[in-house]
């Protein structure tokens, strides 16, 4: 089994050889999961309304590692822009994930095949070929490609629980992915002590695995003793929740609850099947007997709903555990890290796929006094995912885990069978939507502890503070709000004709969006950040956007944005907001009256590419806006993409020089206008520039 490389060592080329073993092994393995749908057909079937059909994902990771290199400017070139821009956005249920089927033109199986060949092709060259310095950091171009190989092993999971919801018509068996045929009468589950313990999380920079941005960083809490149960919870434990009237009965249930049962009708687990006999369960590719000593797999709000049974029944506080809970289980439970168990080359756990492509019993793999603590199936907590103190985003995947701090995603613990790589170490951090099926169940523990983090946040990151505040706020300098100001001259322009729908190209935090939707039937604001369509998106679905800003030194200010404030409360249900690349746009948007591009041409890897692009976009005598100071940079724009700020044979060329000859041929150049803006830093620093506004006219 191959394992996850340490970013450390001596020898270069060594550790170029493992890498670039564990990649391709990675990327086959990934491959050999899909060899379970049974044809193509079954590709492009949707295993779960609110996913997107099955040859995404396996599009997906591929891509990903194209986006991410060109991203980090480590290649030059696309393979294919369109697959690049299709399989790029849509996996967590966002609500700018885009999972309208009529947007999309899916490639063929053998076209999707031959893209990831190439990408496969492209990565094993890199790692051939690409200067390597030990150990590797997050500035190094190798994070990235690890960055690649774990994204991919998380997808490997994601994607088997999807093929495990599609029909049996769209699966068949493998060697490969052969379950476990252990099976029997469940043990007696009992609760055993937890000793008390000063719980530490969070890894530092230097640690010897790769990590994803939430892992690092500083948390610690002193956990009371508790009670934990000795199994994870089996089917046959679980069964007489089900037969007990668990799921009609709402006493057991919290709200959200409540509402997935009524939206899904659920009368028990997603993967049994009732029959006359009792259940079965669904595995990968088969249907088997309801394996009562196996774990239970199910939500969060199931588990949820199980523990209040069982408190009620048996008059005790009975929950799922906490993060620092579970943490504090394992440690006394003695389970050694990853980097223990791969240098001992034996596995610990039912995890890593070490052993079966299915759960085991319950009481197959001991660990200390209790088992499964690791492996078998991921353990739901009642943690809501947040961030540790000195939390950074990394930014070559700034949108990893930031979207996740809503309040709606809870910590999974431990991993399951299918969990590689960063999946299976013992400082990984997921947290998934209540709603969510992985391959997860639980262990109960009786506890009265009160978890103390906190969900309900401001955001705080400096650069998207900066932002919310450009957007929102007021500056001291007493220069009118930039995208505000922006919009209404695009009104004004726009007085006399048609204003069906805008495009709001960089709309960051949504301000120029909303505003524009003041006088457009819809608005639709696309951003390359995640974070900042989140912050847009927070505002449209709460009317109330919060944030801090810097004052001096640690000291801040706390602010609170609210629609109604600024009279745009109506516009909300005009506008929507989509993650999107402004290079790289998807073919669904076009018939715009009016294209904005806000203080953008001169942060785009490929500005022509995006300019030649838009003309096609707009309807018949449609508007075009751009705005920019023009402040080009070698970092955002390689300097042969530069479409002015240069000299060409002796002379100056400026951007309107180059927008002019890009432009001039479909546009009508109407008006040229200075806009001011001011961005603050602290309270008392401030950027004060004056962009160019150019207003054309399709011809």
């Amino acid at each position: 089994m191959v394992k996850m490389p340490t970013l450390h060592g001596s020898d270069t080329e060594s550790k170029r050889k493992e890498i670039k073993s564990y990649f391709q092994y990675c990327y086959k393995r990934y491959e050999s999961l899909f060899a379970l749908v049974s044809d193509e057909k079954s590709y492009f079937q949707k295993a779960d309304p609110l996913r997107h059909p099955i040859i995404f994902y396996y599009g997906h990771t591929a891509t990903f590692f194209i986006n991410k290199l060109k991203l980090a400017k480590i290649i030059d070139a696309r393979i294919d822009p369109k697959l690049e821009s299709l399989f790029a956005v849509g996996v967590d249920e966002m609500s700018w994930d885009d999972l309208n089927e009529k947007h999309y033109d899916w490639p063929t199986l053998a076209q999707t095949q031959f893209y990831r060949d190439e990408v496969y092709a492209l990565v094993s060259r890199l790692i051939d070929t690409l200067p390597l310095e030990l150990p590797i950091t997050e500035a190094s171009p190798w994070w990235v490609i690890m960055m690649g190989v774990e994204h991919e092993n998380i997808h490997l999971e994601t994607s088997s629980v999807l093929i495990r919801q599609l029909p049996f018509t769209s699966v068949k068996e493998n060697a490969q992915w052969e379950e476990c045929t252990l099976v029997g009468e469940a043990p007696e589950n009992q609760l055993l002590d937890v000793s008390e313990g000063l719980v530490k999380l969070g890894k530092n920079k230097d640690d010897k695995l790769f990590g994803w941005d939430n892992e690092y960083g500083e948390h610690q809490a002193q956990i009371p003793a508790f009670k934990a149960a000795k199994y994870l919870t089996s089917n046959a434990e679980y069964l007489e929740f089900v037969e007990d009237d668990g799921y009609s009965n709402d006493d057991f249930w919290c709200e959200e609850g409540k509402a997935w049962k009524a939206y899904t009708h659920a009368k028990h687990p997603l993967f049994w099947s009732p029959s006359k006999e009792g259940y079965s369960l669904r595995t990968l590719s088969r249907k088997i007997d309801l394996p009562k000593n196996w774990p239970v797999e199910v939500n969060h709000l199931e588990a949820a709903a199980f523990c209040k049974w069982k408190s009620i029944k048996e008059g005790s506080t009975i929950t799922l555990p906490t993060e620092d809970e579970y943490s504090r289980l394992r440690e006394v439970s003695k389970v050694g890290s990853y980097l223990e168990w791969r240098e001992k080359g034996k596995s610990l756990a039912n995890i890593n796929l070490e052993s079966f492509a299915s759960c085991v019993p319950v009481d197959h793999w001991q660990q200390g006094d209790f088992y499964d603590v690791i492996g078998n199936v991921w353990q739901w907590s009642r943690t809501l995912i947040y961030p540790f103190k000195g939390f950074k985003v990394h930014p070559i995947y700034d949108d990893f885990t930031v979207p996740t701090f809503d309040g709606k995603h809870n910590l999974i613990n431990g991993a399951s069978w299918i969990s590689c790589g960063n999946l299976a170490t013992q400082k990984s951090r997921y947290g998934f939507r209540r709603h969510f099926y992985q391959h997860a169940g639980f262990r109960y523990i009786q506890s009265d502890y009160e978890e103390k983090v906190v969900t309900d946040y401001y955001t705080t990151d400096s650069i998207i503070s900066q932002y919310c505040h450009f957007g929102w706020g007021e500056n001291t300098l007493g220069v009118e709000n930039y995208p505000a100001r922006c919009a209404q001259i695009a009104l004004t322009y726009m007085k006399d004709k048609q204003r069906g729908k805008a495009f709001d190209i960089g709309c960051a935090i949504g301000r120029s969006t909303f505003e524009l939707a003041r006088g457009f039937d819809e608005v639709i604001g696309v951003d390359f950040s995640a974070r900042f369509v989140q912050e847009a998106e927070v505002l449209k679905q709460n009317g109330v956007l919060r944030y801090t800003m810097p004052t001096e030194g640690e000291l801040e200010n706390f602010y609170e944005v609210q629609l109604s404030d600024f009279d745009l409360e109506k516009e909300r249900e005009k506008v929507t907001f989509w993650q999107a690349d402004a290079c790289n746009l998807k073919p669904i948007y076009k018939d715009f009256d009016l294209i904005f591009g806000g203080n953008l041409i001169d942060r785009l890897y490929d500005p022509k590419k995006f300019l030649d692009s838009l003309v096609k976009r707009l309807n018949e005598g449609g508007m075009l806006i751009l705005t920019s100071p023009y402040t080009w940079q070698e970092e955002s724009t390689p300097k042969e993409k530069w479409i002015g700020g240069y000299k060409k044979d002796g002379e100056n060329v400026s951007t309107l020089d180059g927008l002019l000859e890009i432009l001039g041929g479909d546009f009508k150049l109407l008006d040229i206008k200075d806009v001011p803006f001011v961005i603050q830093e602290t309270a008392r620093k401030h950027q004060h520039t004056i962009a160019q506004m150019t207003i054309w006219e399709k011809r």
